[in-house]
């Protein structure tokens, strides 16, 4: 890259790596993303609210994953350039004011320009990881990474549980109202909390954005990465955001309440992350993005053989679910954090940003086929998917990334 890239950071590592601060940071970063999620089991209570069906509403999360992709695209270069700490507290009160936007929505144009921009300003968790990543060295990166995003998966599945809680007792607005507050606090904590940093690289935002370019062009383990992830994770999103309407059909007649704590199953998560993380430290991550394809695969199987009548089938399929895309997502993130030092916003976010596109893909899809072939059309959708990952991972040789 440029040579007017250098890195500058006045942090101690020690100091930023501290037990306490790591978990500070897996707090924010957690209870940020999990605006992402809320929506899911609350869906079918906005659709009564505001009198929409369900088409229309099962396109919230759509436009939501959107604006985090779009959020990714444009917000997470700067984590290279500019003052980490100054950049996550403003994206804190821009959150905390968006949900209060969120939480009067009056109608569906409210609500769907709301969430777009909810999912834009969400990305707090992509402008903390890349520093922990730059500042921690290659042989403990997995563990470290890993460490992280258990904690951020722990606040999207309580997330999903309490969101449904809340809905069911309070209303859906409520939900989005307490989250302000909550983002309000995390600003002034991580203002005390995290020391300045001066920014790894001096490029323009003209230059980062072209950056990009660069990389995905010279890397093709970072096109790889990318691909893998965001077709793992747009299947897991059909699933999860029919899930709540399949609760709710007459072959089960659950609430939201129990469509929210129904992501509790998705605890393996937690406990598997940061032993994938040290498992691709010392074997590889390539090897474990294979399991996890075909761990998502047989997880499809599962729900289309059973799930759709047979709770224990559900809960099963939805805990192998869990599993597989965790893995992933953890061991792709894990080989393109390896792949150009003084990179790490850029590189994250070209990977982050085809992730959540096939997320965003994936909700919208599943919707669609939820309203013409209900559960086997969600679950065939899933396994197309997975196939089309299947293939392009084991056919393609392992390769040495290029240096940029």
């Amino acid at each position: 890259m440029s040579s007017k890239e250098h890195t500058a950071l006045t942090t101690d590592s020690n100091s930023l790596t501290q037990r306490s601060t790591v978990l500070t940071l897996a707090i924010a970063c957690g209870l940020a993303v999990a605006n992402v999620y809320y929506n899911q089991p609350l869906l079918a209570d906005m659709g009564r609210s505001l009198n929409i069906s369900v088409q229309q509403v099962g396109f919230i999360p759509t436009l939501t994953q959107t604006g985090y992709a779009v959020g990714l695209l444009l917000l997470v270069p700067l984590g290279d350039r500019m003052e980490r700490r100054w950049l996550i507290v403003s994206m804190l009160g821009l959150l905390a004011g968006i949900l209060v936007v969120e939480a009067t929505a009056p109608n569906i144009a409210w609500l769907s320009v709301s969430s777009f921009v909810l999912g834009f300003c969400s990305i707090v968790a992509h402008l903390v990881i890349p520093l922990v990543a730059q500042l921690t060295h290659p042989s403990e990166r997995g563990k470290v990474i890993g460490t992280l995003l258990s904690g951020m998966i722990l606040s999207v599945l309580l997330a999903r549980s309490v969101s449904g809680i809340i809905g069911e007792y309070l209303g859906w607005r409520a939900v989005y109202g307490i989250s302000a507050g909550v983002m309000l606090i995390l600003a002034f904590v991580i203002q005390g909390r995290i020391p300045v940093s001066k920014p790894s690289s001096t490029l323009s935002y003209q230059q980062l954005m072209q950056s990009l370019v660069q990389l995905v062009r010279e890397q093709p383990v970072l096109r790889e990465a990318a691909l893998n992830v965001a077709l793992v994770f747009a299947a897991f999103n059909a699933a999860w955001v029919t899930l709540v309407f399949l609760l709710e059909s007459p072959a089960y007649n659950y609430d939201s309440r129990v469509a929210g704590l129904f992501g509790l199953v998705g605890l393996i998560g937690v406990f598997t992350t940061p032993i994938v993380g040290r498992v691709a430290d010392k074997r590889g991550p390539r090897m474990l993005i294979g399991v996890a394809v075909v761990v998502s695969l047989s997880a499809f199987v599962i729900l289309w053989i059973a799930g759709g009548t047979h709770l224990l089938g559900l809960i099963l399929g939805v805990l192998i679910l869990d599993l597989g895309m965790h893995t992933g997502y953890v061991s792709n993130q894990i080989r393109v954090y390896n792949l150009v030092p003084n990179a790490e916003s850029r590189l994250n976010t070209v990977y982050m940003v085809t992730n959540y596109t096939g997320g965003a893909l994936g909700s919208f899809l599943g919707t669609y086929v939820w309203g013409l072939w209900q559960w086997n059309g969600v679950c065939a959708l899933g396994l197309f998917l997975l196939t089309v990952a299947f293939i392009a991972h084991f056919s393609v040789r392992k390769r040495k990334s290029t240096v940029v």
